[in-house]
């Protein structure tokens, strides 16, 4: 199953191991207001990124709401932009539009994502690995690349990366679906990253697992709703001080 524009982590089992660490951090400080601010979703025409747009926008956020086809229905109140995100010019396009109306970019989530499943790596096609890496990790880190300066403008950046417990390096690893598993695993290194190079100029990255969310990459067994899959991204995108660099679910620290 393949959705280029569907949320990613949307596939996880529910016996994913996701107990919280010891260390989890204290309550962080919230915006209970989002006016005046500008947020980038990413897939958010539908499952969990349209929720995650919409939660944003009744906090008063202008939502930009990265699409891949201009015949996908959004609310009138986005700002609509077209953009595959396996392709970089069509991210640096919309970096530029964005900065064309904003003195900066104070959230991106980074949920559109694609998921090959079922197959163990000796079985699986090439097209899918070079597409999940396209999508799942080639992607972010173009999108985090073109969108830090415009938000290290703004008074608390926040970036969230829409991950999945599948790629969490304590759990097996079997099971099939290696590329969106490894690309996953990439993705929370990704955000490890950002926090480690981009913390001290004030940017809070964190990774999140929405859980096994029933949506078209998730499919109709899935236990969780996309609203319940989306609260804890948007909850990560209201940071105004919290910590970063994290794994989360359902508002807690959960294993690498």
């Amino acid at each position: 199953m393949t959705d280029s524009d569907a949320d990613a982590g949307g596939t996880d089992t529910p016996d994913v191991d996701t107990h919280a660490r010891g260390d989890s951090p204290a309550e962080p400080d919230l915006y209970d207001d989002l006016s005046g601010q500008a947020a980038f979703v990413t897939g958010a025409n539908r499952g969990i990124g349209a929720e995650i747009a919409s939660n944003l926008a009744e906090l008063g956020a202008t939502v930009y709401a990265g699409v891949r086809s201009v015949t996908y229905d959004l609310p009138d109140e986005y700002e609509r932009v077209t953009l595959d995100v396996s392709q970089e010019g069509d991210i640096q396009d919309a970096l530029n539009r964005i900065g064309e109306d904003e003195d900066g970019l104070d959230v991106l989530v980074n949920n559109a994502g694609v998921g090959h499943f079922g197959a163990a790596l000796h079985e699986e096609r090439s097209h899918h690995v070079d597409h999940s890496i396209s999508v799942n990790l080639r992607g972010p880190m173009l999108l985090c690349k073109y969108a830090i300066p415009p938000m290290l403008n703004t008074e608390t950046p926040r970036i969230v990366n829409v991950s999945s417990g599948m790629g969490a390096l304590g759990e097996e690893q079997s099971g099939g679906s290696p590329a969106y598993r490894v690309t996953k695993t990439g993705l929370n290194g990704l955000t490890k990253y950002l926090h480690g190079e981009y913390a001290d100029e004030g940017l809070i990255a964190n990774s999140v697992c929405p859980g096994w969310v029933h949506t078209e990459m998730g499919g109709e067994e899935a236990p969780r709703t996309p609203a319940e899959g989306a609260e804890t991204p948007t909850w990560l995108a209201r940071f105004r001080d919290g910590p970063g660099g994290r794994f989360w679910r359902d508002r807690e620290v959960i294993d690498w």
